[in-house]
């Protein structure tokens, strides 16, 4: 008994492929025929089915006809080019998601076709890209200055690593940390900062961060500002004493008045707000935990040091 034979027309049926498409495939080598009837019509064998049931499979999935035919010429294995589309079509979803974020921070922010471009040609930088943009702000800050490493370290350490789902919110506070870290304010700003630390190192100080110390400012003053207590009012006399009290012990300084002049520019030196900023944007990026503020803790103190030097000048005082 021989062989089934089917034409063209037939495979059309049973495959679901127009005509057209298999005349094509047929041209291009992709599918064989197997022989002609006496009047000149191209017939296949069932394999024929088979292979067009599975380029047709291929193409549905992305794979281009040179892949096909290196697949159906067993060049390479089906396990081979599943691998390898899957990893292009993660890539694809990775793009997408990250336009969607795109298309949701401008819908969200209202942006001009400047800032759309802006915030697309930032927010698709690879991850390599966007540390190099920490990394460039990180030198341009600190190169040459012997600032406090532990500090340093931890600004090198944090660095964005914006995710494939990544939300509006997301890519916004991205394009923000991106803008700001170029900023050559900014970077004057912070370098100024990290001088005054290596001047302070030079003195001796290099205890690192002094967190409990931070963390006792904080609570203490937060407390205040609680109860409501007004930094040029006597009643934040006993804060001001005890918090002098544990920074000449921390630093190894006389509890006195050139102290609270050391510890007020030392708060200057670090009241730029942005700072505060740049750990929140990339807290936002790398869906951290949101920082605590501290803007409202070091102006209190600012304003009780600074009335207090106010009333050491004017009453010619020594001490507290």
């Amino acid at each position: 008994m021989s062989e089934a034979l089917y034409t063209i027309g037939d495979l059309a049926r049973r495959t679901g492929l127009p005509v057209k498409t298999i005349r094509f495939y047929a041209d291009e080598g992709i599918v064989p025929e197997t022989g002609r009837t006496p009047a000149g019509y191209r017939v296949y064998d069932i394999g024929a089915i088979a292979r067009l049931d599975l380029v047709r499979t291929l193409r549905e999935l992305g794979v281009d006809l040179p892949t096909v035919r290196r697949v159906l010429a067993r060049e390479t294995t089906l396990a081979e080019v599943a691998a390898a589309h899957a990893e292009a079509l993660d890539v694809q979803l990775r793009t997408l998601r990250l336009r969607r974020a795109v298309l949701g921070a401008v819908a969200a922010r209202g942006a001009t076709h400047q800032e759309m471009d802006l915030m697309h040609r930032i927010a698709r930088m690879s991850d390599l890209e966007r540390k190099r943009v920490i990394e460039d702000f990180i030198e341009d800050t600190f190169s040459g200055i012997d600032a406090n490493p532990e500090l340093v370290e931890l600004v090198r350490a944090a660095t964005p690593d914006l995710p494939d789902d990544a939300t509006p919110e997301q890519v916004e506070a991205w394009i923000e940390l991106a803008e700001l870290t170029q900023d050559p304010d900014f970077r004057t700003s912070v370098r100024a900062m990290a001088q005054y630390q290596a001047a302070e190192r030079a003195e001796g100080d290099t205890t690192g961060l002094h967190h409990e110390l931070t963390a006792l400012v904080r609570e203490r003053i937060t407390q205040a500002i609680t109860d409501g207590i007004d930094p040029q009012s006597p009643a934040a006399d006993p804060i001001i004493a005890e918090l002098g009290a544990q920074y000449a012990t921390t630093f190894g300084k006389p509890d006195d008045p050139a102290l609270r002049a050391w510890l007020w520019r030392r708060l200057e030196v670090a009241a730029d707000p942005r700072v505060e900023r740049y750990w929140r944007l990339l807290a936002a990026v790398n869906r951290w935990p949101e920082p605590e503020t501290l803007g409202p803790v070091f102006e209190w103190f600012q304003r009780a040091l600074r009335v207090r030097m106010g009333h050491l000048e004017r009453d010619g005082a020594g001490g507290e």
